[in-house]
């Protein structure tokens, strides 16, 4: 993740980022639905990097050269990986699918690739592949998996021209690109048929070589100025035609490119500017994902104690889903294997809260009124689910909504709520104020068509 750079591309033209020209397989659009009805996801960010303690970016931050950035992996052992572990932690919290880094940034990958030694197997005393033991685990336990793939690569000679970042490695001033798209294309094709069933590829943008010199070719495709074309064209192709099912994202910040499935937007929520990576992109038809971390940092960081609380985190999910988004939410696993104590007991908790009111979440869409400030809603079938977040009066109006509104009550116990509805607006009148201290006060509405 860019948590340390961030370059924006320039508005790109409207018409060459239109959704034209792919035809996504029947298999892919039910894909599609079952992923916005799933809502919650985990999100690992883990590589040989951890074993520094200083994120991700650490090989660019601390501009460590590739002969010396090679001596990670060789202190790579993380015998206290559990997959079983990972996956009941992830399904006890209510999420619904993994999305793990396969090669980050770095160049490292975490399974037993053919095409490189540069991997966990080749190049770690651990000798073991863990996306092969997670890809096991999570059809076992029912959990869909999908695979983060960096597109940049700060370790592969051909990556060139460079780029803006990873440029101390040491790496010579020349290289192939089309062959290091090749290697790219080659290890995907490893990760779609070699563990089953893959949710989808989760790419990481390419706007490291294109950043504010974006450019097209001909076929639409994002290029630099420099003549540099990523040819997302085949490399999307090549996915679907391997898995037709697998959905494909990137995290290139603007509209989405023919061939993706669904859209993400990083630590924001769809449609809001927070963060400065979203600034150029607008909401597409797609399904939407959300992603962010549960302290300051991606992979494992030990210094970081800025740890959102449950509530805060919640919450997150509860407008995620306001804005039909899904929420793909991080941690960074140790050196060794086992996930920081903070974060297993805030998903927990996440989990707890989730059995008893997973129901206005999961497989809801976007609600008829919009985010406001005070909170969400979201909706399945005839029901409509208002999420008060921060309300302290009995009283709460709404926009005019379509439909007749048969019955309003509390979610938690089913009290009723006194309502108005006009053309006007619906006025719901709860017994008392919602609590300061509460999480989310939901009010269900029954709602004929």
């Amino acid at each position: 993740m860019r948590t340390v750079f961030s370059f924006l591309l320039t508005c790109l033209s409207l018409s060459l980022l239109a959704q034209t020209g792919y035809q996504p397989a029947p298999e892919n659009l039910a894909a599609r639905k079952a992923f916005q009805d799933d809502k919650f996801g985990l999100f690992i960010h883990w590589g040989v990097y951890s074993i520094l303690g200083d994120g991700e970016w650490v090989m660019n931050n601390r501009q460590i050269p590739v002969k010396d950035y090679e001596r990670l992996p060789s202190f790579f052992n993380p015998t206290a990986f559990d997959a079983k572990e990972w996956v009941a932690m992830a399904k006890n919290a209510g999420m619904k699918y993994i999305t793990i880094t396969s090669k980050h940034h770095d160049g490292f990958a975490m399974y037993d690739s053919n095409v490189s030694d540069y991997d966990i197997v080749d190049r770690t005393p651990y000798k073991k592949d863990v996306l092969k033991a997670l890809a096991d685990e999570c059809r076992a336990q029912g959990i869909k998996l999908f695979f983060y793939h960096s597109h940049l690569d700060w370790h592969h000679p051909d990556y060139y021209p460079r780029g803006r970042t990873g440029l101390h490695t040491g790496r010579p001033e020349r290289g192939n690109f089309e062959n290091y798209l090749k290697y790219m294309d080659t290890q995907l094709t490893e990760l779609l048929t070699n563990y089953g069933p893959v949710g989808g590829i989760w790419f990481d943008g390419w706007w490291d070589q294109s950043a504010d010199d974006a450019g097209h070719t001909g076929s639409g495709t994002p290029a630099s100025k420099t003549g540099i074309d990523w040819h997302l064209d085949r490399t999307y192709s090549l996915i679907h035609k391997l898995q037709p099912a697998a959905l494909i994202g990137n995290n290139h910040h603007v509209a989405p490119f023919p061939g993706e499935d669904f859209q993400m937007f990083e630590k924001d929520l769809p449609g809001s500017k927070t963060t400065g990576f979203n600034e150029a992109q607008t909401i597409g038809q797609l399904p939407l994902e959300t992603c962010e971390t549960m302290n300051g940092a991606w992979g494992f960081n030990i210094k970081d104690n800025r740890y959102k609380s449950t509530k805060e985190l919640v919450r997150y999910l509860v407008k995620a889903a306001g804005h039909n988004a899904n929420f793909l939410l991080n941690v960074g696993p140790m050196p060794n294997g086992k996930i920081q104590p903070e974060f297993v007991k805030t998903l927990g908790e996440m989990g707890q809260w989730m059995q008893k009111n997973g129901e206005t979440i999961y497989g809801t869409r976007g609600g008829p009124v919009d985010a406001r400030n005070w909170g969400v809603t979201t909706a399945k079938g005839d029901k409509v689910y208002v999420h008060i977040l921060d309300w302290q009066d009995r009283q709460l109006t709404l926009p005019a909504m379509a439909g007749k509104i048969r019955s309003a009550k509390l979610f938690t116990d089913k009290t009723p709520v006194k309502f108005t509805q006009s053309p006007e607006g619906v006025v719901l009148t709860m017994n008392s104020a919602p609590s300061t201290d509460a999480i989310d006060t939901i009010i269900e509405l029954d709602v004929s068509n």
